[in-house]
């Protein structure tokens, strides 16, 4: 098992994109941090089913054998998260630092892009005074889907919006207006909400549906008057294009 020991006999805390899903996509810098970390945290869902970040990592991590630290979250969208589970695993996380060892938090996609990093940084950093931080930036879904469309988000001088799920027409129609481009990110549940909006917009033609983008799942989808309620699925967006 790996230990560590940074500054002042205290460990160091990563925030670590392992990027869409496939695992050559994981940045070089990313790979070397993982294998050296004595801890390895991740988001857990209550329904059983393994972590999507640890997934992508857990062949990289075989030789280290590092500890894992679970941090299990309602599966369920409709159920709030308590306060007290990110606290809870800020002070598991903070107990591994003070005792010198690198935790390394993994995050699908990208650490500063809607992740679950930050729900805890703040927490640890209060806890555990001139820590370490480091972010290595990870392949967001965003940048893997429009790489699996073939078409770029935006050229120069164009504007890009990023929504985390779907809004209803009014707040659609406006973030529309205001961009050349616009990204709403998991769409599964709501995925025929928004093909409703978007067919009452008059931009159905406009629109491409990528789905598990880099993975052996994923699916692009030109025409999104074929989707149907078969292709929802989580780790899916929709690249509007006005």
């Amino acid at each position: 098992m790996t230990t560590n020991g940074g500054k002042n006999g205290k460990g160091s805390l990563y925030g670590i994109g392992v990027g869409p899903g496939d695992p050559e996509l994981l940045t070089i810098r990313a790979q070397r941090t993982l294998q050296a970390a004595a801890v390895i945290c991740f988001t857990q869902l209550d329904d059983g089913k393994e972590s999507y970040a640890l997934s992508v990592v857990r062949d990289l991590l075989e030789a280290a054998e590092p500890e894992f630290l679970a941090i299990t979250i309602p599966s369920d969208d409709n159920t709030p998260i308590n306060p007290e589970t990110w606290s809870d695993a800020a002070n598991d996380i903070a107990g591994h630092l003070r005792h010198g060892r690198d935790v390394a938090f993994i995050t699908e996609g990208d650490p500063m892009l809607y992740s679950e990093f930050y729900h805890v940084l703040d927490g640890v950093k209060a806890m555990v005074p001139d820590l370490d931080v480091e972010v290595v930036p990870g392949v967001s879904s965003v940048m893997a889907a429009a790489a699996s469309s073939g078409m770029p988000l935006v050229t120069h001088g164009q504007r890009l919006t990023i929504l985390p799920k779907v809004y209803g027409i009014d707040d659609l129609r406006e973030a529309i207006t205001n961009s050349d481009t616009t990204v709403l990110m998991e769409v599964d549940r709501d995925l025929l909400e928004a093909l409703a909006n978007l067919e009452s917009l008059g931009l159905t033609g406009k629109t491409t549906y990528v789905r598990q983008a880099s993975t052996s799942r994923e699916n692009v989808v030109e025409d999104i008057s074929k989707l149907s309620v078969e292709d929802l699925d989580y780790f899916s967006l929709l690249i509007i294009r006005r």
